[in-house]
C-alpha cells in the first residue's frame, strides 16, 4: 500500500516532520492538502510536492488557536474534496520554562494549538470518515506525552491529553473501519524548540542541545509513513530517549534519578 491517489491533509505543513511527510506522499502521487498558518512558507511547500509527483496540492490556511479559522478550513476543504484517507494533526507548538515563571495565557494558548485544535479539526471530518467506511486520523503527540519532564509543563499536559483523547477515540471508531494512530517523536532535528514559547508567550529563538542531536527528520518521516500506511496504533520515532517511556513504566524511581540528572534547556 502506498499514498498513491489519497486524499492527505496535514496541518503543521509549513516545516519539520509535517513538511517532510508531505514529500513523501507527494513522491507516491498523493492528493495533498497542505495546511499552517504560514501561507508564504506553504508556497514553498506546494512547488516542491509539485515537482516531486503529486497527483494534486492545494492550500488551506489554518490557526489551530481560532476556531473560527478551523471552521473556515474546514468548509474551503468540503468544496474541493469529498472524501478523506489521511488526516495528519502535525500542526502545533512547544513551551520552554519553569511552571511557576510561565504566564497562565502560555499555558493555555499551548492547550488551544494542539489539543483543541486538533480535536476540533477531528470532529469536523468524522463523519466524513465514518460515512465512507475508512480512514486513518494521526496525531502527533510527544515522547512527554508518556511522562512529565521539566521545563515543558504545558506542552507535556497537551500531549498527555493528546495521548488520551485519541487512544479514547480509537475504541471508539476502529468497529466503523477507522484507524487512529498515535504519532510519538523523542529527539527529532526540526525547529520546534526554536518556536517554542518563553514563559512571556515571546519566542525561545534556539535549537535545544538535545533536538540538535536528534534523529533526522527525513529519517523519522520514512518511519511515520511506513506506520500510517499499516495503520500502526502507536509510531514512536527518535533515540535512546524512548526508553524512558519503558522506564517510567518499570522503574519510577530510576526513571526520576535520571530525569533529575538531565540538563534541561
Amino acid at each position: 500500500m502506498n499514498f498513491k491517489n489519497k486524499v492527505c491533509w496535514v496541518t503543521g505543513a509549513s516545516s519539520g516532520i509535517g513538511e517532510a511527510l508531505c514529500y513523501i506522499m507527494a513522491k507516491q502521487g498523493a492528493r495533498l492538502v497542505l495546511s499552517s498558518r504560514n501561507a508564504h512558507a506553504l508556497e514553498k511547500v506546494k512547488s516542491a510536492c509539485k515537482s516531486k509527483g503529486a497527483k494534486e496540492c492545494v492550500i488551506i490556511a489554518i490557526d489551530l488557536a481560532d476556531p473560527s479559522s478551523i471552521d473556515r478550513a474546514f468548509k474551503s476543504f468540503s468544496s474541493q474534496f469529498s472524501s478523506l484517507d489521511f488526516l495528519v494533526n502535525n500542526g502545533g507548538i512547544s513551551q520552554r520554562g519553569l511552571a511557576l515563571e510561565t504566564d497562565f495565557k502560555v499555558d493555555r494558548k499551548v492547550m488551544e494549538v494542539n489539543f483543541f485544535g486538533a480535536v476540533n479539526l477531528t470532529k469536523k471530518v468524522l463523519p466524513l470518515m465514518i460515512k465512507q467506511g475508512s480512514g486513518n486520523i494521526s496525531i502527533t503527540s510527544s515522547v512527554v506525552g508518556k511522562f512529565g519532564f521539566p521545563q515543558r509543563t504545558a506542552y507535556s499536559a497537551s500531549k498527555h491529553a493528546v495521548q488520551g483523547f485519541y487512544e479514547a477515540l480509537r475504541t471508539e471508531v476502529e468497529k466503523e473501519g477507522l484507524k487512529v494512530s498515535i504519532i510519538i517523536p523523542g529527539r527529532v532535528k526540526t525547529n520546534i524548540s526554536i518556536h517554542a514559547l518563553e514563559g512571556d508567550g515571546s519566542e525561545h529563538g534556539k535549537m535545544d542541545a538535545g533536538q540538535e542531536e536528534g534523529m533526522p527528520v527525513d529519517k523519522a518521516v520514512q518511519i511515520i509513513a511506513k506506520g500510517l500506511l499499516s495503520g500502526k496504533r502507536e509510531i514512536m520515532v527518535g533515540g535512546k530517549e524512548l526508553k524512558l517511556v519503558q522506564i517510567r513504566r518499570f522503574f519510577p524511581s530510576l526513571f526520576y534519578k535520571i530525569v533529575a540528572r538531565i540538563k534541561h534547556t
